[in-house]
């Protein structure tokens, strides 16, 4: 009769362990869907009347501007909607999330990091977003990945300001040649200051 009691209390507390490991898994707030977020941003432009500009720099030096049309609008964008979406079940265990509020910017930061950053893409992604109470609203989206190979070393550095502007930095190093970077920076919104 000990037996069977000490058999009944061990697998009970075995499956309440298990119980709450799992439970511990579903309470894990979601992160925020970045990419889904910037494919809705290219949706709305896609079918807006926004005079598009696009503003290259090569090597800080001489800046071209171009007006491109809308259909070509998702082509410029497609460093953007090439990311890994970190907030998909693949990513989520392999990512930490911080959430910090700062007064000076009036903003709340999400920013995501990688656990194992020699093993990932996205080496930082952070999403600032404005509280109001009509509605908190994104104002930023900052996403910092790497990509190595044996013979080369490609850094992007991407930045979407919400309704205004995105902007992409590629630093490249090839083996034996000298870095190279690249600034793009497309417009949709009526500022002509940017």
């Amino acid at each position: 009769m000990k037996a069977v009691l000490i058999a009944i209390l061990i697998s009970t507390v075995f499956l309440s362990l298990i119980s709450c490991k799992g439970k511990e898994k579903e309470d894990k707030e979601p992160f925020f869907p970045v990419l889904s977020y910037l494919k809705s941003q290219v949706a709305d432009i896609d079918t807006s009347l926004y005079s598009i500009r696009k503003l290259i720099t090569v090597d800080s030096l001489k800046t071209d501007t171009i007006y491109i049309h809308r259909e070509n609008f998702r082509d410029e964008a497609k460093d953007f909607l090439s990311v890994p979406d970190i907030s998909s079940p693949a990513y989520r265990n392999r990512y930490v999330e911080e959430k910090l509020f700062d007064e000076t910017l009036n903003r709340v930061l999400l920013t995501y990091t990688p656990l194992n950053p020699d093993k990932e893409e996205i080496q930082r992604q952070e999403v600032l977003i404005k509280p109001d109470p009509s509605g908190d609203k994104v104002t930023n989206i900052i996403i910092n990945s790497v990509i190595n190979t044996r013979d080369s070393s490609v850094q992007k550095n991407l930045l979407w300001k919400v309704g205004e502007s995105f902007q992409t930095t590629i630093t490249k190093q090839l083996a034996g040649q000298p870095e190279k970077t690249a600034t793009v920076k497309v417009i949709w919104s009526g500022d002509e200051q940017q």
